[in-house]
């Protein structure tokens, strides 16, 4: 099935994310695991639209959202596309296959006051672990970067010069992040300390550990988790919540969508578009002043 060259193209020559990656080679294994169990079949030569729409049926009769479908048909579509590209087989067997419609999911955010109230009263403790609890949330919050961006910071990655972060996104794709004063600030501070625990060199990771060693993507979730469930309700407490709440509120306050997608790393409008939508507080507000029946 060329399951392991492909995987090594869009590692090393796509330059994936880990995440994608790791979805991607589940994906194409629950795929393959199908072919062979359903249809004793082990080549990716006798694939045909037909046994990946009976695949998609299977998935959806299990329960699976439409959403969840389509990441994987995604998989599907880069990897035979790279099939047919490399001459190992002779039709897309995709190019026949639908994708499951989905409605639209507003992102979830965090309310501004909620986030105000978290950096204004809730304690994140002394010393060196405080402190770096405080800056990953501030920084996360304050720039919309992604809990692998963050992960993969060093030092010189903050330039006060310049009053930027450099991220690293998917595709290792490089994009400059302003730093307001109050970041600014912050992350001062917090280097002050990480110095005084663990003096490093700027090739150094910007974040570590208690122990010293470079963060883990369960330590970042689990710190955001904790975090934000002292200020808010809502459900979903990870890091992404906190992106979200980023180009929300920019969007909410009147930002350019192009500069929240140059801000947030995207590759096209499309997918900073869904924070176009309005919170219910943003319409009472339109509605009160501007409806002759709602003003007061």
């Amino acid at each position: 099935m060329k399951l392991t060259t492909f995987l090594q193209y869009i590692e090393f020559e796509k330059r994936f994310s880990v995440h994608t990656i790791t979805a991607y080679r589940t994906d194409l294994g629950q795929f393959t695991d199908f072919l062979a169990t359903t249809y004793d079949m082990t080549s990716a030569k006798e694939v045909r639209h037909t046994h990946i729409r009976s695949w998609m049926v299977q998935l959806m009769q299990g329960g699976m959202t439409s959403r969840s479908v389509n990441r994987k048909l995604s998989a599907l579509k880069t990897y035979f596309l790279f099939l047919k590209r490399r001459g190992h087989i002779k039709l897309n067997p995709m190019l026949k296959v639908a994708a499951p419609k989905s409605g639209k999911r507003l992102p979830v955010f965090i309310q501004q006051e909620h986030l105000t109230l978290l950096f204004n009263e809730v304690d994140f403790g002394e010393g060196y672990e405080g402190s770096r609890n405080r800056t990953i949330m501030e920084l996360l919050y304050a720039t919309g970067m992604r809990r692998s961006e963050l992960i993969g910071l060093a030092i010189k990655n903050i330039s006060f010069e310049q009053g930027h972060v450099k991220v690293f996104g998917k595709g290792q794709k490089e994009r400059l992040i302003p730093m307001s004063k109050h970041l600014d600030r912050v992350m001062k501070d917090y280097l002050t300390i990480r110095d005084q625990h663990f003096p490093a060199g700027a090739e150094q990771p910007l974040f570590l550990t208690g122990k010293g060693k470079k963060l883990y993507p369960k330590f970042v979730y689990n710190l955001v988790r904790k975090c934000l469930s002292s200020v808010t309700t809502v459900e979903q407490k990870s890091p992404h919540v906190l992106r979200h709440s980023f180009a929300t509120h920019l969007s909410n306050n009147g930002a350019d969508l192009n500069a929240i997608k140059e801000l947030l790393g995207h590759a096209n409008l499309a997918a900073t578009q869904i924070y176009t939508h309005n919170s219910i507080d943003k319409l009472k507000k339109v509605y009160e002043q501007a409806h002759p029946k709602a003003k007061r």
